[in-house]
């Protein structure tokens, strides 16, 4: 007689991983029509498109249908969709929800230095607008610069910008790097700063000088989550830092959720808490359109606004 057989998981999430909220609260603020929820992933699920070996950390599979059930719940219309590092330049998830999405979702990709043309064209094909580099040295092994400055200049042929994460005290190392780059160029998080710092103070003072100098520099005001201090629901000590970044650079100002929010050690956020967090850094509907629909629509679907 035969044994049963047991089915063995293909990968095993970290202990102590926290699980993306089950059941986040409906927004009291109601983002503006056509929406774009700029900065999100997907994770797997690894059975089917794996776990990167050299990944630094094995996350809970985040599918493309409850990034999408949560896209209706929060009231937003569009996706771009960041390639997490767990999944390394393996895109096949990423392709797979942009594929999936009928128009409405755009990615950026992770690419090596000896990605193909070709490779870079079906990439393309599939809705991905960004090749994304990570300069957080907790996260990878080396720090990729020549990779950048070869990749930056291959795909500006395609139209695509580059997306850049990296952590604030590296700044002062980084920044001439960055300023030599081509294209548009968009940071992550704001540098991620120090917001038990002034945001008025020449730490923060250093990221809004980089931003006045080159036209072409975007970032993203999200995560709250990540860089708080003083904790949710309203990461009030982020606050001040977003609201200048919106104020003086409306129109190179990206926002999203983060989702399933990655690596979070401390809590995990309410993701309809953090859209009411957006009217706190954004705070009139002019704004707020920018943010949430203008700036995405740009650089993601230039196409549907000329």
């Amino acid at each position: 007689m035969r044994e049963p057989s047991i089915s063995i998981p293909a990968f095993v999430m970290d202990e102590g991983w926290l699980e993306y909220h089950p059941d986040p609260s409906k927004p009291e603020f109601r983002v503006p029509p056509g929406a774009v929820d700029a900065h999100c992933h997907v994770f797997g699920p690894g059975e089917k498109f794996p776990y990167a070996p050299e990944r630094k950390y094995t996350p809970c599979d985040a599918s493309k249908d409850a990034l999408w059930a949560l896209r209706d719940h929060l009231g937003f219309s569009r996706n771009v969709i960041v390639q997490a590092t767990c999944h390394g330049a393996d895109n096949r998830a990423l392709v797979d929800a942009l594929e999936s999405a009928k128009g409405m979702a755009r990615g950026v990709a992770t690419v090596r230095q000896d990605v193909s043309d070709a490779e870079l064209k079906a990439l393309d094909d599939a809705g991905v607008r960004g090749a994304r580099f990570n300069f957080v040295k907790r996260l990878v092994d080396t720090l990729p610069h020549d990779a950048l400055e070869s990749v930056a200049e291959r795909i500006q042929a395609l139209g695509w910008h580059t997306v850049i994460y990296f952590e604030s005290q590296d700044l002062p190392e980084l920044a001439g790097f960055f300023g030599s780059l081509p294209g548009t160029i968009v940071f992550d998080h704001m540098g991620r700063p120090d917001v038990t710092k002034d945001p008025d103070g020449p730490e923060f003072d250093r990221f809004i000088e980089l931003l006045a100098a080159h036209e072409n520099m975007w970032t993203k005001v999200s995560c709250p989550e990540r860089l708080s201090v003083a904790g949710p629901p309203a990461y009030s000590d982020v606050v001040p830092f977003a609201r200048r970044v919106v104020e003086t650079f409306p129109d190179r100002v990206l926002w999203g959720t983060d989702w399933p929010h990655p690596n979070m050690k401390s809590h995990m956020p309410d993701d309809g808490k953090l859209v009411d967090y957006i009217p706190r850094i954004a705070a009139t509907p002019a704004l707020q359109r920018k943010l949430l629909v203008d700036n995405p629509m740009r650089l993601y679907w230039p196409e549907e606004t000329t």
